[in-house]
Parts: structure tokens; sequence; C-alpha cells
């Protein structure tokens, strides 16, 4: 029978992880206490289980995010999916990817022709959005805008899964939608936030056909840097006229915002 190593728990494993792990917050060099692993770390494991668990179930602060986007000028619209609540929507996805007759009714009330609409979906951790949405939402406006871009109102959406996106930009008229929504919690990090961005949106769109940034939050993608990629990333899709996979085989090199393809009237060149 093999022996087992005991290190107290107050000593760091003594392995190559070990210089890395201060680095991450990766559950990396634990250590051992005895046959266990430290008090100290099995108390981390059950506080980031219980995060977790919680912002699945958290709501977004509208009223706060509200206040952070009027400033910016643009009208704000709040839909919802065919989940009628939190539970309908953790078991049932497929409810979150379809509009609401009614909330369809009311972006159909406000279509037109733009070049882009951005998307505050809350998906599985509203706590992303409370901490990040306001904040990038408002950088990336600002690029947006300065590249000449049209962009509908803003869409904040209830009980969203990110193909409720397409949903939203179909019925708007959007040429792109950026979905900003909340990734599914892990046990490094429940504050984690997504940004989908799909071109001619259209239901029933493939997964394939978008494109994805993730890890979006103070620990991971900082937000001045996710508003860059972003924008960087609608500059290719609008000159390549395609997004997801396609968009990775295409020879287009790419291009910065200010030079995106774009018509007087909105429409491509």
């Amino acid at each position: 029978m093999s022996k087992l190593t005991a290190h107290p728990a107050s000593e760091p494993a003594q392995t190559e992880l070990a210089d890395f792990a201060d680095l991450t917050q990766a559950r990396i060099a634990l250590g051992r206490a005895g046959s266990s692993t430290p008090t100290a770390h099995e108390q981390r494991f059950q506080l980031d289980h219980a995060r977790a668990r919680a912002a699945v179930w958290s709501q977004v602060d509208e009223d706060t995010l509200l206040a952070h986007l009027e400033p910016l000028g643009l009208p704000i619209v709040t839909v919802e999916s065919q989940a009628v609540d939190r539970a309908d929507y953790v078991r049932r996805p497929d409810k979150g990817r379809l509009l609401a007759p009614a909330s369809r009714q009311t972006l159909a009330d406000r279509s037109g022709r733009f070049d882009v609409v951005i998307i505050i979906a809350d998906g599985l951790s509203a706590t992303a959005i409370n901490l990040n949405a306001a904040a990038l939402v408002a950088s990336l406006v600002q690029r947006l805008q300065s590249a000449g871009l049209s962009l509908a109102p803003i869409v904040m959406a209830r009980r969203a899964r990110v193909a409720l996106g397409d949903a939203i930009g179909e019925t708007l008229g959007a040429r792109v939608t950026i979905t900003l929504i909340g990734e599914r919690p892990g046990l490094s990090a429940a504050d984690s936030l997504g940004a989908y961005l799909t071109y001619a949106p259209v239901c029933g769109t493939p997964d394939a056909s978008r494109n994805c940034i993730s890890n979006i939050r103070e620990h991971g993608m900082p937000l001045p840097r996710a508003a860059e990629a972003i924008a960087a990333l609608a500059g290719r899709i609008f000159n390549a006229r395609l997004s997801g996979v396609k968009l990775g085989e295409n020879r287009l090199t790419s291009e910065e915002p200010s030079k995106m393809v774009t018509g007087d009237d909105g429409t491509d060149t």
C-alpha cells in the first residue's frame, strides 16, 4: 500500500503548480491536511458553491441599471421570454429562447433599420449583469457610435437565453445583435459576463453562426478591454457580412470599427 504524504494545513503544497496559485482563481495547489484538503480550502469551496447557486436565482437590479443607462441617450425597452418565472426559466431552457407575444409587439412598434442592437440579458447570472453591464454598455455605445453605426433601442431581456437575441434583432430590424448575458456560474466565478455577436439574426439561427467573448469581469477580461474586443469583432463582422464559424474561415483582415463597411442608409455597400 502506498503511503500518503501529509502536509500541514498551513503549509502550501510543494508542487510545480504552487507557483501559479496566486495567479488564478482556479483550484490548484491546494495542499493536504492528512488525507483531505485543508479546512480553509474546503470552506472556500462551500462558499463559492453557495455563490454560484445564488447567482442562478439572482435578479437584475433594473432601477440601478436604468439609472446608469439613461444618460446614454438611447431608448430602453424591457422584454420578457416565454418563461413565466425564474423556476420555469431554469427548468425550460427552450422558453428562454422565445419572446413573449406582448414583448414581440413592443419591439415591432419600435422596429426600423438599425446597424446594432445591444441586448442586456440576465441569463444564468444576474449578478454578472449587476456588476458589469452598465459600464460595459456605456463604453461599447461610445465606440459603436464613433464608428458611425446606428443603434437600436437598448433591450433589457428578462429570463433570457442567448438565442432570444435572434428574435429581438429580427423584430427590431437590426443587422447585428450584441447580447450581453450572465454566464453559467462556476466554482471559480459567479459574476462572469458573456458577449454574443450575431450577423443577420433570425429565429432559428444556429449557435455556429455566433461569435462569443466570455469571462468578462474584474478577475477575467477587464471591461475596457472587453469593450474594445467586442467593437473590433463587430468591425470584422460588418466587413465580412457574416459571423460565427464562417468568420474564422474568412480571409478578410480584421479592421478597426471606424473602417466598418456601411452605407448611408445603414445597409451594406
